[in-house]
């Protein structure tokens, strides 16, 4: 059992594959070939390529002055997901579905220490996925947990890695206890993080000490309201960063809250649309060495709300699965 003092990975029981798995005749869909950690045995979930794991908690955001409901977003996504079909275009064989990181009970207080208890067991997740190989897929949760994540890779490499991040936000405040707002100044000061990309950053919403914080870190760092005076910019944003990266270890990272309506920690009525995320995430999945995907901050709140999240987080997973495969054999 992995876990830590508040929170615990909860691997798939039959119980939540009930919940889970739809069949129909005549068709296989993702869900009846994946592998579920719990039925893999201690060592077999080690031979799959892709490892999913929700993160069901809103604690960073909260501490971050966000909304709450990012820890609802992996129940959204993970039925709609294992009901794709499994055809030519991705069978769902090289994935492992680990469950989902969640409190063990619920706290009345919330602090920055939940979130350092919570990092703990995300990067020794993450370490353990990319020492067998693996290719980590993180959904839900606030962006607090690009800390671990970034870490356990790095900490599994033995070397600090690169991260390109799509985001109205920097996330890269100060350094006051941790939250959804400063996982890349944390990473970066401690090592982890070598080169930070961020791109589509809303002027208004980023203060002047994220701003010059990304100067001190010699990031690369653009803006959305460049894309909005010449639309080509967009895509030229990302050419560069997949450039200028194309061998580096890179981590993927989108904040849902980029894209425009999406229910999130920080909705926003400006911004990307779902197509263009699915751009984004496809350009990125073909770097040569991609080594993590980290969907964060979607936070729907009724039905409607679930899936529209379920499905966008559908499409962008399996687009980073089949970019992927098709570039790396």
């Amino acid at each position: 059992m992995l876990e830590s003092t508040y929170f615990k990975v909860q691997f798939p029981e039959d119980l939540h594959l009930k919940q889970w798995l739809t069949e129909r005749d005549g068709e296989i869909r993702i869900g009846q070939n994946v592998l579920f950690r719990s039925v893999a045995g201690l060592e077999g979930w080690k031979e799959k390529r892709f490892h999913i794991i929700g993160i069901k908690e809103d604690i960073g955001p909260r501490l971050n002055a966000g909304k709450g409901g990012s820890d609802l977003a992996f129940d959204a996504f993970i039925t709609r997901f294992l009901a794709v079909q499994s055809n030519q275009f991705l069978s769902g064989n090289s994935i492992c579905i680990h469950g989902y990181i969640c409190l063990k009970e619920s706290i009345t207080a919330i602090s920055n220490m939940h979130v350092d208890d919570l990092d703990y067991l995300v990067s020794i997740w993450v370490q353990e996925v990319v020492e067998a190989g693996g290719i980590p897929i993180v959904i839900g949760g606030g962006h607090n947990n690009a800390y671990p994540i970034i870490k356990g890779v790095s900490e599994a490499m033995c070397q600090p890695i690169s991260v390109v991040n799509l985001d109205p936000h920097a996330d890269t405040r100060a350094m006051e206890g941790r939250h959804s707002g400063n996982p890349f100044s944390y990473a970066f000061e401690d090592g982890f993080l070598q080169n930070y990309s961020v791109l589509g950053l809303h002027e208004s919403y980023n203060n002047q000490f994220i701003l010059d914080r990304l100067q001190e870190m010699n990031a690369f760092f653009t803006f959305y309201e460049s894309w909005l005076e010449k639309s080509f910019k967009f895509q030229a944003d990302i050419d560069k960063v997949y450039d200028t990266h194309f061998q580096d270890l890179m981590g993927v990272e989108l904040d849902m809250d980029a894209i425009a309506y999406m229910p999130s920690s920080a909705f926003s009525p400006s911004g990307i649309s779902v197509d263009q995320a699915r751009i984004y995430i496809r350009k990125m999945a073909s770097l040569e060495k991609v080594c993590y995907l980290h969907l964060p901050e979607a936070a729907p709140k009724n039905e409607m709300e679930e899936l529209v999240v379920g499905k966008a987080l559908t499409y962008l997973v399996t687009d980073f699965l089949k970019e992927y495969l098709k570039h790396h054999h």
